[in-house]
């Protein structure tokens, strides 16, 4: 282990000691799942932490539901050479009720509805200014590089409190934020995806490729859909998906050129990795564009160069997405013409249990940690 590796770990630790021992003192009264290492599943602890004290321009939002990501997996696993605050708090998806305001915010009051916006901005740079924020120099993510929402509260600047209705539960209002964002970026914003075109969308039955559905049959395309197994493959025809493959079952390279007429689909929808990298490409016409957002099968891919540009396809990387695009799909929600999916929900105290199930590829929609 490098040394700078074994005093972050140690550092971790004497910080959760030292909150165990203000707990017992009386001054901190929260519970959290928390990691102080990287590994499996079994460094989640449930545990008493402290409260977040909050800034003039802060506001402390006592969480009611956390939705679950594969980002949440990914970090507790550990990503190479980034650094997070330890003991690590997860959860990029938190809807709640505000609990305290900082004396400069103005608009929000304790006891309103509100959800954290996940991506953490500095608002003062071009690419905030012109809604890119997620190409801010400073970009990050709430339970990722700053703490998150597996705990009793968090705290956000009110920039990134947004108000929402009754209309919604706030286990479905935290199903919504980071999946949509993400996806509406990927299909909308860098995908260009015009009415009338062919998507394949891998992974129907996560949380993103759910979402992915529905924005791209609202955008007016023909989309074809992975899933493993019927009950998957029925809700994600339910969800909008005009044809549907059983990756499990069938090779979705050949599929996708029968159902295209052996042209191709325009644009896929990619988050797995080297599990689909090569047959992707043979899905694409000349011309299409794949748009990338994860690597939940490994973070390494080989492809065939000039198969790549004589066909003149696109590789297109996407991360998260704006303020802006979450509030528009915050108003298609809100309307109804997108809804979150939910596949089940854990008590906080079960985290370890819902991230295995993600893991097992057990769900369909969101998991959502109800608090």
């Amino acid at each position: 282990m490098q040394a700078h590796e074994r005093k972050r770990r140690s550092l971790g630790f004497l910080w959760y000691y030292y909150s165990v021992r203000k707990v017992k003192e009386g001054e901190i009264a929260m519970k959290a799942t928390v990691f102080c290492e990287h590994g499996g599943v079994d460094k989640l602890t449930y545990t008493d932490m402290e409260k977040p004290k909050i800034t003039p321009y802060e506001v402390l939002v006592k969480v009611k539901a956390c939705a679950l990501n594969h980002l949440d997996i990914w970090v507790r696993q550990g990503l190479p050479g980034i650094e997070i605050p330890m003991p690590h708090i997860s959860g990029s998806d938190i809807a709640g009720e505000i609990s305290e305001v900082g004396i400069e915010v103005k608009n929000f009051r304790p006891g309103d509805k509100v959800i954290i916006a996940p991506g953490v901005r500095c608002r003062k740079c071009v690419s905030c200014i012109t809604n890119n924020d997620s190409m801010c120099n400073s970009f990050k993510i709430m339970g990722f590089q700053v703490q998150g929402g597996y705990a009793e509260y968090a705290k956000a600047h009110v920039d990134n409190i947004i108000p929402v209705s009754q209309k919604l539960s706030f286990e479905e209002w935290a199903a919504v934020p980071l999946v949509f964002i993400t996806a509406w970026h990927m299909l909308i914003t860098r995908g260009q995806l015009r009415p009338g075109e062919q998507v394949l969308i891998h992974a129907a039955g996560s949380g993103i490729g759910s979402a992915a559905i529905q924005i791209a049959r609202l955008a007016g395309a023909r989309v074809i859909a992975t899933a493993r197994g019927k009950e998957k493959l029925e809700k994600a025809k339910q969800l909008g998906a005009d044809e549907v493959v059983d990756y499990s079952k069938e090779n979705y390279a050949e599929r996708v050129k029968v159902l295209t007429n052996n042209k191709g689909v325009d644009l896929i929808f990619e988050h797995i990795g080297p599990d689909t990298w090569e047959k992707n490409l043979q899905c694409l016409t000349k011309g299409g564009r794949m748009v990338v957002c994860g690597a939940t099968s490994g973070p390494q891919a080989t492809m065939e160069l000039r198969f790549l540009f004589m066909k003149q396809h696109a590789i297109i990387g996407c991360y998260m997405g704006s303020k802006k695009e979450l509030l528009d799909v915050l108003n298609l929600v809100e309307s109804g013409r997108l809804k979150p999916v939910i596949d089940s929900i854990f008590s906080l105290k079960e985290a370890a249990a819902a991230q295995q199930k993600m893991l097992n590829r057990e769900n369909f929609g969101k998991i959502i940690l109800k608090i």
